[in-house]
């Protein structure tokens, strides 16, 4: 490899930019012009646009193959890396690009058939033994299967997208007079995201934890486990707080998630990053959720934990050299990766962009920040509000803790409504901390039992603009 595709944006795009920076190949971003501040873009060897649809056809330029194979020609890149998300668990996507004549940097194509349809993974994870969320056997099409699903083992009941990221086309049932509508929002969520319309039914979990092991596969087969995470801190089933390893695991939990992951990923043969995902039930019982087999965006306190570049194991596989890493890192650290984002959480976490008019960052040691948007930067409407992640590490969590609380202090934000109020209220609160009662965060925490959120409301204008669109090829001006 020499020059890479990079067909991502915000801080996933950012990440593989700097990887490939320090792996010694160039990287060729792509922009659409709501990103033109972003800082992926400044930070590549090239940047070149992406064509804008019609206003209403609701296709994202940046899941546009056609378009991407283009920059990637006219711009001399012999390599595809997808970044995160549904590009990235795409078989087709994969087999596309190989056909093109580029190395495609993720998980062979056969893998992303077994791991990124959440049907077929169940399959390999029922017949590695691993243990499964109940679940229909197949996809459903009707409402009067999820009525039937339902019936026999209970309300609630999670309807999912079989294709496409975990959380494309996720709703959750409460009431069977619901079934109808959202299993008709899964669909049409599900084909916007993958083209394809199948949905998954499960037994919805009450108060689960979301436990996920990182896994890497080598040229040679050799599937190495970098270690466990917890993510169960969500809005909107995503994740704004991601901890490595992930606390409060007895051993045995540690070796059942641990070693049922690993066994899902060799019968998947897998070669590069994969994810594997588990549900931890208020018993202790933990069971297999789906496996994401890609780079994802919450891997950065696994490396910051571990000291394992995650991207750069995706470019060695991808020019068929030798992991970093032969064995499972021993982990004497504990890193807390606090995404902020454009939302205000007072007010149920709604989308806040804003141009960003002043912007302080922390440092001090054990703590890594990563900007998608530098100051004087827009944030976009219509996606995600990324400003920055950062991950705080220490000898153990309670020293994490500490540095935690110290770098979110020193963070200064004007422009955008941002979550940094709730990050601040977060660690100090005894349901995350832990106390007397443990650890009592689980998925649905924050909407749930999470108190003092209104008086975190702050006013969101939105100040309009017009950006200038820059020339093609050179990095766009920082």
């Amino acid at each position: 490899m020499r020059r890479v595709l990079v067909a991502a944006r915000g801080l996933a795009a950012v990440r593989v930019v700097e990887a490939c920076a320090d792996h010694g190949v160039e990287s060729v971003a792509v922009w659409s012009p709501e990103d033109v501040d972003a800082r992926h873009a400044q930070l590549a060897t090239s940047a070149w646009s992406l064509p804008v649809g019609e206003p209403g056809q609701g296709r994202d330029p940046y899941l546009d193959l056609d378009a991407l194979l283009d920059v990637a020609a006219r711009a001399g890149a012999d390599a595809f890396h997808p970044g995160t998300g549904a590009l990235a668990e795409s078989p087709e996507a994969a087999r596309r690009v190989l056909d093109a004549g580029l190395t495609w940097i993720g998980a062979d194509p056969g893998t992303l058939e077994l791991l990124g349809d959440e049907l077929a993974a169940r399959g390999v994870a029922e017949e590695a033994g691993v243990p499964l969320v109940v679940a229909s056997s197949g996809a459903v099409a009707t409402s009067a299967q999820v009525v039937a699903f339902a019936q026999r083992h209970g309300l609630p009941v999670a309807l999912k997208a079989a294709t496409g990221t975990g959380t494309t086309g996720l709703r959750v049932v409460r009431r069977l007079d619901e079934i109808g509508d959202l299993l008709e929002a899964v669909v049409q969520e599900g084909v916007r995201s993958t083209g394809r319309g199948e949905c998954l039914v499960e037994q919805y979990l009450d108060r689960p934890r979301h436990v996920e092991v990182q896994l890497v596969g080598d040229v040679s087969g050799e599937v190495v486990v970098l270690g466990t995470r917890e993510a169960s801190v969500q809005r909107r089933h995503r994740p704004l707080v991601v901890e490595a390893p992930a606390p409060f695991l007895t051993p045995e939990q540690q070796q059942a998630i641990t070693a049922g992951a690993r066994d899902v990923a060799v019968a998947a043969g897998l070669r590069g990053l994969c994810t594997v995902e588990f549900l931890v039930a208020q018993s202790g019982v933990a069971s297999f959720l789906e496996a994401s087999p890609c780079l994802t965006e919450r891997g950065a306190a696994t490396e910051q934990a571990t000291g394992v570049d995650l991207v750069r194991q995706q470019l060695l596989v991808a020019d068929g050299l030798p992991l970093d890493v032969d064995a499972t890192p021993h982990v004497d650290r504990c890193a807390i990766d606090w995404l902020v984002v454009a939302e205000d959480p007072g007010r149920g976490f709604v989308p806040a962009p804003a141009r960003v008019e002043r912007l302080e960052v922390p440092g001090g040691h054990g703590v890594r920040t990563d900007l998608a948007v530098a100051q004087g930067g827009l944030l976009p409407r219509g996606r995600e509000g990324e400003l920055m992640r950062c991950v705080v590490s220490g000898r153990d969590r309670q020293e994490a803790l500490r540095r935690s609380r110290r770098a979110l202090a020193s963070v200064v934000v004007t422009g955008p409504t941002t979550v940094l109020p709730f990050h601040r209220l977060l660690v100090d609160d005894p349901a995350f901390v832990g106390d007397e009662d443990g650890h009592r965060v689980h998925t649905r925490w924050i909407e749930w039992e999470c108190d003092g959120l209104d008086a975190l409301a702050r006013p969101t204008p939105w100040p309009g603009w017009s950006p200038a669109l820059p020339a093609e090829g050179a990095p766009l001006a920082s």
